[in-house]
């Protein structure tokens, strides 16, 4: 096959795969207000910004000119949408520590009751403390917001006047505007591990995969997220503890490169078939 045969596989294959991303994010802007001009205006800006911090030639400043080449967009649009300010920054660092904190609090013995589940925390005074939790796992954040901040989220609660851990992981259900920020930062933790692996050789690859049914019966479908959300939890639990007990915290010291290393799971449910009534099982 010719190379620009390869080129336009490539192009439709990607066309088709942004056509799959695109819908249920659509969606999502659709039902919260979002209309196709505002996103159009984000997404020009987004190629403008990517293409000049990401495609720059080798010991030469970038320029608006080679940004207008590669992104299609004349000099002027370019030049307009680079001065533009970001919507705002994705708040990933909050994310991280609020996970490293619970991630530390389900994996710590130091943490748990001698059965090894986790303990109801003081929030000070009494050492093991969720302060002692939060001052230890995640950095120069104040413990007073740090529970704040997952209280309001649900994923711990307060019972005869300690801390309780409700979720076992960062899970922000209770707050829609969390729940959209998650949308953010969980889709560009696969696409960036997408793009690594386009990049590089088979053995440089990240473990990508996912396992589905196409045609589960609605009967099951309970029985099926219980059993793969307890797994799961399982499988992040072992995860989790390994992370801790690697992770430098506060240390960095060193010259070597550092990184976000995790994994990522949810559950799967998109209807196919809706219920068919006797009535109209009848009339076919």
């Amino acid at each position: 096959m010719s190379d620009s045969a390869n080129s336009g596989n490539t192009e439709s294959n990607l066309l088709r795969a942004a056509r799959r991303i695109l819908r249920p994010l659509v969606r999502i802007l659709l039902r919260n207000g979002i209309t196709a001009n505002v996103f159009q205006e984000l997404a020009r800006k987004v190629f403008v910004d990517v293409a000049h911090d990401e495609f720059g030639i080798d010991g030469k400043p970038q320029t608006l000119a080679r940004v207008s080449v590669i992104t299609g967009l004349n000099r002027k649009e370019v030049a307009r949408l680079h001065k533009m300010e970001d919507v705002g920054e994705d708040d990933r660092e909050w994310s991280n520590r609020a996970g490293t904190v619970l991630s530390a609090w389900l994996t710590e013995a130091t943490y748990h009751t001698p059965a090894g589940f986790p303990l109801d925390l003081p929030f000070a005074g009494d050492s093991p403390s969720f302060s002692d939790l939060v001052k230890q796992y995640s950095g120069d954040m104040y413990p007073r917001a740090v529970a704040d901040e997952l209280l309001r989220t649900r994923a711990i609660e307060e019972v005869e006047g300690k801390l309780r851990m409700t979720e076992r992981a960062f899970v922000p259900s209770g707050d829609p505007a969390l729940m959209i920020d998650q949308l953010g930062l969980q889709t560009t933790d696969l696409l960036e591990t997408i793009d690594h692996n386009l990049q590089t050789e088979p053995n440089e690859h990240l473990f990508q995969m996912r396992v589905r049914s196409i045609n589960l019966p609605a009967k099951y479908l309970a029985e099926f997220n219980e059993y793969s959300k307890r797994i799961s939890i399982n499988a992040k639990d072992d995860i989790a503890h390994w992370l801790n007990e690697h992770d430098a915290g506060k240390d960095e010291t060193g010259k070597d490169a550092r990184y976000v290393a995790g994994i990522g799971i949810f559950q799967i449910n998109q209807i196919v078939r809706e219920k068919i009534n006797e009535a109209q099982d009848g009339e076919t």
